[in-house]
């Protein structure tokens, strides 16, 4: 067969059996991110049904995949957003770096991986997962909540702490020297400072030069740049992830808006890709042997994410059952895991079957947590408290009036306005 013709097939078949994925995904009310990475595992080598004449289109989509996830990323939010939320919300981006960073770079020294695996599974475990997070935010109803703008807080700073962490994983893997790795962070900064700046203070003239009245030369027009920009960065060791990000920035009020509408498919297209990518470039008998350490890891993560949260909601003032919402809503792991996983798929090839049984465990177990956390801690809660002390009579109208729902669908206690954690909240996601 003819190695064109063979292509079209296979990439044919792939695209269709992901359509059909995420078409059950959305049946079950679960994120396809798992799915993806299974079909990638079933079509890569030593899998079901191994795929030849389209891996080498397969591994420049999952590229582009790359690159439009951190732009759309960008496009949702506006430079003084970015600024706001790091001046508020710093204090909880640290505590949750210390967190959740630390304990995979301690798997890493403790399996003997050395340290530049410490720094890659750092980020693994570190970062959330943006497009999970969202979806479930949407799902259960809680876009209204008081948490849920600390929740997307905790969010922007981990997208924020990537534009200098990405450069300094790239120079690490490329063998960068201390003086090199330093260059290139200083460049990182520069670079993020003078796109912020240019973004605060003529983002509308950026948006004017780019803005176009035709969709197609819209589309045309900020898929170049973005391409363009990312290429440069990774030319300078930056990391094109880190310049399409800061392309999407530097876009504001109707272009951005137009520009994420036009990309949004493209973006959900290419970004399977990239997950099937990574699923195919992972052998599958390699996951078993590190499916105990993935899963500790999962148990630990998920409890440091969910003490993240309580802290931030904590320190917004939010009341016991929103803390325990955000932290439980924050679990879940994903497409920036994957990322950096990939980033060092060839210096550090043991991180893929790792990072791929971790983020399989946490993009499941992440919804759950967001929807049973806070009833969970109440159910423990109300059980010590009876095991203290015996229930005291209340007579039916105080017990009545004593507690209404919350935002979340969940009661809580009143407050003088007489409910508990309600409110419209402005999102930036």
């Amino acid at each position: 067969m003819h190695n064109t013709t063979a292509m079209l097939i296979e990439l044919g078949a792939i695209i269709l059996a992901l359509g059909l994925l995420g078409r059950f995904a959305g049946r079950i009310g679960f994120s396809p991110i798992p799915l993806y990475l299974l079909a990638g595992l079933a079509f890569g080598h030593g899998g079901i049904l191994p795929l030849q004449a389209s891996e080498e289109f397969v591994a420049t989509g999952a590229e582009i995949g790359v690159i439009l996830l951190l732009l759309l990323l960008g496009l949702e939010y506006s430079a003084s957003e970015l600024v706001t939320n790091l001046k508020t919300q710093y204090p909880s981006g640290a505590v949750d770096f210390v967190l959740n960073a630390l304990p995979g770079a301690a798997a890493a020294l403790l399996l003997g991986w050395g340290p530049v695996a410490a720094v890659v599974l750092a980020g693994v475990t570190w970062i959330s997962s943006s497009g999970v997070i969202a979806k479930v935010l949407g799902d259960l109803g809680r876009l209204g909540n008081r948490e849920t703008p600390v929740i997307l807080g905790v969010l922007v700073i981990e997208d924020l702490a990537m534009a200098v962490y990405l450069p300094i994983l790239t120079a690490i893997l490329a063998g960068v020297s201390l003086a090199g790795g330093a260059l290139t962070l200083l460049i990182s900064l520069g670079t993020v400072g003078a796109v912020l700046y240019l973004a605060l203070r003529h983002g509308r003239l950026i948006s004017r030069v780019v803005s176009s009245d035709s969709a197609e030369m819209l589309l045309l027009v900020v898929l170049g740049l973005t391409l363009l920009v990312a290429g440069i960065a990774q030319e300078l060791q930056v990391s094109a992830a880190v310049g399409a990000f800061l392309v999407g920035i530097a876009l504001s009020d109707e272009v951005a808006e137009g520009a994420h509408n036009l990309l949004t498919p493209l973006r959900d297209l290419f970004a399977a890709v990239f997950f099937v990518f990574f699923g195919l470039s992972t052998e599958p008998s390699d996951i078993p042997p590190v499916l105990l350490p993935a899963l500790i890891l999962a148990v630990i993560t998920t409890l440091t994410k969910i003490a993240t949260g309580w802290y931030a909601a904590r320190r917004a003032g939010i009341r016991s059952p929103g803390r325990w919402r955000a932290g439980g809503t924050l679990v879940a792991r994903g497409e920036f895991s994957i990322v950096i996983a990939g980033l060092a798929a060839g210096a550090e090839p043991r991180i893929g079957p790792l990072a791929t049984a971790y983020v399989l465990i946490l993009v499941i177990v992440g919804p759950l947590t967001a929807r049973w956390t806070g009833p969970a801690v109440r159910l423990l809660t109300r059980g010590r408290k009876s095991d203290a002390a015996p229930a005291k009579a209340v007579p039916p109208a105080q017990a009545a009036s004593s507690e209404v729902p919350d935002a979340g669908g969940q009661s809580g206690q009143t407050t003088g306005s007489g409910v508990e954690e309600s409110g419209s909240a402005h999102t930036s996601r």
